[in-house]
Formats: structure tokens, sequence, C-alpha cells
């Protein structure tokens, strides 16, 4: 009598990948997600002006950077640097990639969170260094989080624009606003001054665009038809919730790109609200990167609205978790839609 062995799923917490400062540098190029993404894929809500308006001023920008020559002529001309604020889900990063691409091999992009584990890899002056041959450094999800990387910031930044480097960046925030909630932001108003001053502002107003094409479904999977699903599928992984939120602490967030590379779906059972503040964060830096890459996800045992408390909702990092339960909604929708049957 032959036996039968149930299948394996691969698991996330089995890796611990190791990247190179040398990737980390190479890797400063718009996510996979909006790589077919471009101004003219850009579809404005006439609902809401502003957001064709900051299509039309990016467009400007990138024939300004474009058109800027090097050496000592583009450090004496002026700089362009703007800031593109609105709520998540408006397309903002949608049009930083869009403007990373119209540039071109020129443009270096990153999370805030990718530029400073890159100066912390690279160490600051070979970071500025490596980035001032570039025409512009698009730096998406802008925030101060704590003092240390409010001074990082403000310095690079001013040590590339005084190099003729353009910038652009996306934010929750108003840049006068970072850092509310957070820490002493008041202890750093020059810092802050500082960067709010090198920027000009660009509203978005609108809603989010992925709830708004996406109908989310509250009814949550059993941790079963997680398991099931996954071990359908190749290149899957299988996790329980608390497991990898242990293994997050463990493994560097500038690796976890890498840490989900090549996988297709993510599977995570018993899934529930997060403990704390800190692992909270590590879990939308994982969002942040499952969204780059395209990667669908299931949830087990609860709904993708429930991870995080309300107490967290409503302090200083609450755009930050709005706008990951916006991106994991879409991807649970997605991985529901392609591999979930009815």
């Amino acid at each position: 009598m032959t036996s039968r062995t149930t299948p394996t799923t691969a698991s996330l917490t089995d890796r611990n990948p190791q990247v190179a400062p040398e990737r980390l540098l190479a890797e400063r190029v718009p996510p996979p997600h909006f790589a077919a993404e471009s101004f003219d894929t850009y579809r404005p809500d006439p609902a809401h002006p502003s957001q064709a308006a900051a299509l039309a001023r990016l467009r400007e920008v990138a024939q300004t950077v474009t058109a800027r020559r090097g050496g000592l002529f583009r450090r004496k001309t002026a700089v362009p640097a703007v800031y593109l604020d609105g709520g998540f889900g408006v397309g903002k990063t949608h049009l930083l990639t869009s403007l990373a691409s119209a540039v071109g091999e020129d443009a270096a992009y990153g999370t805030f969170v990718e530029w400073t584990n890159l100066v912390g890899a690279l160490g600051f002056r070979p970071t500025v260094e490596a980035l001032s041959d570039r025409r512009l450094v698009c730096i998406d999800e802008f925030e101060l989080d704590d003092p240390g990387d409010t001074v990082l910031m403000s310095r690079l930044l001013r040590e590339l624009t005084d190099r003729g480097v353009a910038l652009a960046a996306t934010s929750n925030t108003l840049p006068e606003s970072l850092g509310e909630g957070r820490f002493a932001a008041d202890d750093f108003l020059r810092e802050i001054q500082d960067l709010s001053g090198r920027f000009e502002v660009l509203r978005i107003d609108g809603p989010d665009y992925r709830q708004r094409a996406v109908v989310t479904d509250t009814e949550p999977l059993s941790d079963d038809q997680v398991r099931a699903a996954t071990q359908a599928v190749p290149g899957a992984t299988c996790d329980d919730w608390s497991t990898l939120l242990t293994h997050l602490s463990r493994v560097h967030p500038s690796r976890y790109g890498a840490l989900v590379e090549g996988t297709t779906l993510v599977g995570l059972t018993a899934a529930g609200p997060v403990p704390d503040q800190d692992v909270a964060l590590r879990l939308v830096v994982l969002v942040d990167r499952l969204y780059d890459r395209d990667v669908p996800v299931l949830l087990g045992s609860a709904g993708a609205g429930s991870l995080f408390s309300e107490s967290m909702l409503a302090g200083g990092y609450r755009k930050k978790y709005y706008r990951a339960l916006s991106r994991l909604g879409a991807l649970v929708d997605r991985g529901r839609a392609e591999f979930v049957r009815a």
C-alpha cells in the first residue's frame, strides 16, 4: 500500500536573506508594480482638479531636469524640488514613478525607509557621492519617525541640492508637519523647516482609488483554505501570522524585499491584531515590499481591517497604517480572486 504525503509549502520564516550594499544602490529604481506606468497612464479624476494640475507640473519638472546640463552649470541653476502631498491611494506614487521613468537612468528612486537604510549600509559620504551624478532623487513615503532620521535627511537633501540634484518626494503629511505625534519635533524645528523650505508643495486630493476600484470581501478565510490554496500554487509561501511577525524582528527592513523575492503568493494563518507599535511598523514595510512586487496575499482567521488597534489608527503613525491597510486590502482581494475557489 502506497502512503501519500501532504505537500509542504515554503515558508518566509525559513529565509534570512543577505543583501550586499551594492545591491541596495542598484535597486534604487521604480518598483515592478509601477514598471509599466507613465504620465500617460495616469488618469486624473475630473472631480479633483489638483490631480491634473500635479500631472502638468510634473511633466514640466521632467523637462526641466532632463534639459539641465551637468557640472558647475548645473549647480548654479535653480534645482527643482517638488513634494506631493495627499492622502493614501490618490496616485502619488504613480506620479512619482512616472517622473523617475521620464528622467530615465539619471533618476534614483526609493522609499524613505530604503534611503535611510542605504545610508546605514554605505555610510553617509559614500551615499552622497554615489547620488551626486544623478539628475533626480525620488523619495516615496517621506516621513520623519525619529530625531536621527530628521537630522540625517536634512543633511542628505541639503548636500544633494547643493550639488545640483533635483528632488521629488511623496507623503501623507505636509512638510512643516513632519514628525508631529512621533517625537519632540519642536526640538528639531530648524531641520524640519530646512526640509520644508526646499520643496514646492503640490497638493493632490481625491479618494483612495484602491477602494474605488476594488470591492473588498470582508468574509475572512479559514486557515485550512489558506493552506490548501498555497499548497496548490508553485512559488507560494505559508506562515503562521505570529511566527512571521517574530521573524521580521530578526531581519532588517532593508532586506524585506529580498525576503519576498520570487514569491508568487503569501499565505498567512491565524492572522490577528499586531501586539505593539514596533511590530506594526515592521509589518507596514513588509506590506509595502509585497505591494511593490505585486505579490497577492491570503489572510486566514481575520480580515485586513482588524490588524491595527484603534489607538494605533488614532496615533502619530496612523497614516502609515491606513496606507498599509489600503495596500494590503488590494493584495488580499487579488489573492482571493485568483487563488480561492468560490
